[in-house]
């Protein structure tokens, strides 16, 4: 094969290895080893500029050590010239050059090896990004290296194009790190429970529940009425955690198809069903080394429930399509709003599941049974719905003495709905009773702890069901319905439940 060929060859190697990858190291090597493979090259190098140095970074024809040993600052040695001044050199010989370093000692004899360098600037516009410099072995001292030459500028060119874009690409992704360090950092402090309001007894229990469990990997089984917090809780259990720089993975399992939720939560080999065009992971593998927080649990299916218990035991599962077992270190915490006592009763969600999942049982009070915090979420609220709408907008007492009497079914969730409604509707800046919606301020006075819901219903059935069941005996109750002796006290007295209840 000709000179020419040989040189067409590897230009084209060089820039087929490019486009393959944007790993530096990757790329680099593989042009050192195009030039070595393609031509006459014995020893070859790519050094980049870092600060006031210049490092080799890929090397042919020389060890590891010494690789390491290759640093210059700029304008020292034939390698910081060239990167100092960006214009190549060409030493026919470097025993005859006692300013060639051999500061790698590659070269044992440079007086007797009679070795020629070449060295160019790779270039990127203006800017010098490093310097490629190879050696060949020559017989023929008049030989030119001017063919050489403008075949290793062109080389440098190409490699300056690919060195830049990874360097960017590298700068990107180590922002990105850092910003996502930052954000969780930020969500530590948000989400941390002297950031949650409740001063109410009932809410002081469940930070005090939030802190001791926190720091252990026990799953967590959060109840409560809709709108009650249970995701803000679950994510102050995460972010208070060690795990708090691991993923927060959530999902809600009533608003999944039952035909996807399988995929959504164990995810699927590329072709595993119709429509599966590629792999996708699950969230319980998204979740690894953090949390899975699996939002409205009473409504998992029957046929899923199985799947999800040997994930909380073994910490296995396969994805489906595959026979391949998945290890994963998950903390799971669940949350529902429904009655899962009466749904084992009922013989729709497993004996064995809910066990599992009440492990560390945590009860998120109404809104109606914590008014002492309602002061607080209002102004809370006021505050955080001005900010955003750029207004100053106030409640009269005689509105907000309404508010206190409404009993709130959508719980919190449903007062900062209000709220920012009324920043956002109100025609003057202050709200008046008649701007309230008509539901909360046409109240009929009775206290709210008296006005019993049908979902005040429910519970005080079940509590009544509980206490049947266990002779009643407050404290085994309360172990079986997954709340403390205090809060099926408090619950006792407020439905007036006693042993003639029925």
């Amino acid at each position: 094969m000709d000179r020419h060929s040989q040189q067409l060859i590897t230009l084209y190697e060089i820039s087929k290895l490019l486009g393959a990858s944007l790993d530096l190291n990757k790329t680099l090597k593989g042009a050192m080893k195009a030039l070595s493979d393609f031509l006459d090259m014995q020893r070859g190098t790519v050094a980049l500029v870092q600060g006031d140095e210049i490092v080799l970074k890929a090397a042919h024809g020389l060890t590891i050590e010494e690789l390491q040993l290759g640093r210059y600052k700029l304008g020292e040695g034939i390698i910081g010239q060239v990167a100092k001044s960006g214009y190549p050199i060409v030493l026919p010989n470097i025993g005859e050059e006692p300013v060639f370093l051999n500061r790698t000692g590659a070269r044992r004899d440079i007086n007797k090896d009679n070795i020629a360098f070449l060295c160019v600037p790779i270039m990127f516009k203006r800017e010098v990004l490093g310097v490629l410099s190879v050696d060949r072995l020559f017989a023929d001292a008049r030989v030119s290296f001017d063919t050489d030459l403008r075949l290793l500028k062109i080389i440098a060119s190409l490699l300056a194009q690919h060195i830049k874009l990874s360097l960017q690409v590298e700068k990107e992704v180590q922002e990105l790190i850092a910003e996502r360090d930052t954000l969780k950092t930020e969500l530590r402090g948000k989400y941390r429970i002297e950031n949650i309001i409740g001063k109410s007894p009932l809410m002081q229990e469940v930070f005090e529940s939030v802190h001791r469990v926190a720091g252990s990997r026990a799953t967590v089984l959060i109840t409560g009425e809709s709108g009650t917090g249970k995701e803000l809780i679950a994510k102050a259990v995460h972010y208070m955690s060690q795990r708090a720089r691991q993923p927060f993975i959530k999902l809600n399992c009533a608003a999944i198809p039952e035909g996807l939720l399988e995929a959504e939560l164990f995810g699927h080999e590329k072709g595993a069903f119709t429509g599966a065009s590629s792999l996708r992971r699950g969230r319980f593998e998204l979740a690894n080394k953090g949390t899975i927080f699996l939002d409205e649990i009473g409504d998992l299916s029957l046929s899923l429930q199985p799947k999800i218990l040997r994930v909380i035991q073994e910490r296995e599962f396969e994805r489906i399509g595959s026979e391949k077992t998945i290890k994963v270190d998950v903390r799971v915490i669940a949350a529902t709003a429904k009655d899962l006592v009466r749904l084992v009763s009922d013989g729709s969600f497993r004996e064995d599941l809910y066990y599992r999942l009440n492990v560390v049982p945590m009860f998120l009070p109404p809104l109606r049974q914590r008014m002492e915090d309602m002061d607080e979420l209002i102004a809370f609220f006021l505050n955080k719905y001005n900010k955003e709408n750029s207004k100053t907008v106030e409640i009269s007492a005689e509105a907000i003495y309404s508010m206190t009497e409404y009993w709130w079914p959508g719980n919190v969730r449903e007062l900062e709905n209000t709220i920012e409604r009324l920043v956002i509707m109100s025609p003057g800046r202050v709200v008046l009773l008649r701007d309230l919606p008509l539901n909360i301020r046409n109240v009929d006075g009775e206290p709210p702890e008296h006005r019993i819901t049908p979902l005040d219903q429910a519970e005080k059935e079940g509590i009544v069901e509980a206490l049947k069941t266990t002779d009643w005996v407050l404290a085994k109750a309360a172990k079986l319905l997954g709340i403390t002796p205090r809060q099926i006290g408090y619950k006792v007295k407020k439905y007036g439940i006693g042993r003639g209840v029925s």
